[in-house]
């Protein structure tokens, strides 16, 4: 899918985050300003989450009503930290966790994950590819 701004972004997340059930985990790839934050805010308003989505830069996850754990773990340097930080049992929650940066924790995340890659195309546009 090719977005040409955040609004689509959000919509097609919102689609996507129809299909999602609790428990499901999601990695987010792209690199930094790809839009990655932006794809959740989609998620969450298919959750009916009605809360600002903001990014977990520094608290590493934040938690919405137990519906959704969004994961930054850019600053992590190894699955063991998340271990120890209490973030991997979320995992095993009721909720969706979709995880930006889960390649600075692949050794614990769970066998069966979904993807979802965002690549900035131009300035406004975007390539999504979903797995």
């Amino acid at each position: 899918m090719i977005s040409h701004s955040a609004e689509e972004t959000i919509e097609f997340a919102k689609q996507y985050g129809k299909t999602l059930r609790g428990g499901d985990v999601v990695l987010l790839r792209g690199e930094m300003g790809a839009g990655k934050t932006v794809f959740v805010k989609g998620i969450a308003q298919a959750l009916g989450i009605d809360e600002e989505i903001t990014s977990p830069t520094y608290a590493y996850m934040n938690d919405y009503g137990g519906k959704l754990y969004h994961y930054d773990c850019y600053r992590l340097k190894s699955g063991e930290q998340a271990e120890a930080l209490g973030l991997t049992d979320y995992f095993y929650a009721d909720g969706v966790c979709v995880i930006e940066w889960s390649e600075n924790i692949a050794e614990v995340l769970p066998e069966h994950c979904r993807e979802v890659r965002i690549r900035k195309l131009s300035e406004g546009e975007r390539e999504i590819v979903c797995d």
